[in-house]
């Protein structure tokens, strides 16, 4: 484990900053079934949460045009579900609050749309506090490709060496560590300590008042 402070934090979004969960999974649920596709196992639910949908429907599909109609069922279910069924981690907005007070930089780093994604910040109350937002269309490739967490780095004019990747699932860690970010995994998503030990994460965060003593004050 790493002993140093950090002055930027890089969050992956669902799992890690919102709870929004469920509701991913009832909207896989509803696109497959509604194209006479198989449920997921929870092996591939567990493999693909946190890539991209064109991805993640890629491997059930082939035609390039019907991973778009998946997409665009899914997207319709979780827009018309969202707001009833997303709300921020306890503690997100108090610890999010303090490191920007401390003078942290903060960026979003996430496989979903940006418009998703700035929905998601938006009616969880966390929209204002983030200093950029890396969304999939922002990048050519992604989690766990270290690009994504790269590009924030960019667009905050930090360096790797001061930053912590905060994340829930194998592919944020592996991002975070392939742009040279020290890394910390979440206990309160739903990927289990054993989905994240082989990652061997800087630091085990059980609770979001951890983050605050990472943070080096920048004032």
């Amino acid at each position: 484990m790493r002993a140093q402070q950090y002055r930027t934090f890089l969050f992956d979004l669902d799992g890690t900053l919102i709870d929004s969960i469920a509701l991913i999974r009832s909207s896989y649920e509803h696109a497959l079934s509604s194209h006479g596709l198989a449920p997921l196992s929870e092996q591939d639910w567990l493999d693909g949460l946190g890539r991209p949908l064109a991805w993640q429907f890629g491997r059930r599909v082939a035609a390039p045009a019907e991973v778009d109609a998946l997409i665009r069922t899914y997207r319709e279910h979780n827009l018309a579900h969202h707001d009833g069924m997303v709300r921020a981690y306890p503690g997100a907005l108090a610890a999010l609050s303090a490191l920007a007070a401390n003078g942290a930089r903060l960026a979003v780093v996430t496989s979903k749309a940006r418009a998703s994604a700035r929905r998601g910040l938006a009616h969880c109350g966390l929209d204002g506090l983030f200093d950029a937002v890396v969304a999939v269309d922002d990048c050519e490739r992604h989690k766990p490709d270290p690009e994504p967490a790269r590009r924030a780095l960019e667009a905050l004019g930090a360096d790797a060496g001061s930053a912590l990747m905060i994340g829930d699932s194998p592919h944020d860690l592996a991002c975070g560590r392939g742009a040279g970010c020290a890394t910390a995994a979440v206990g309160w998503g739903p990927f289990p300590r054993a989905w994240l030990e082989p990652a061997r994460p800087d630091h085990w965060l059980a609770h979001f008042d951890e983050l605050v003593a990472l943070s080096a004050s920048a004032r």
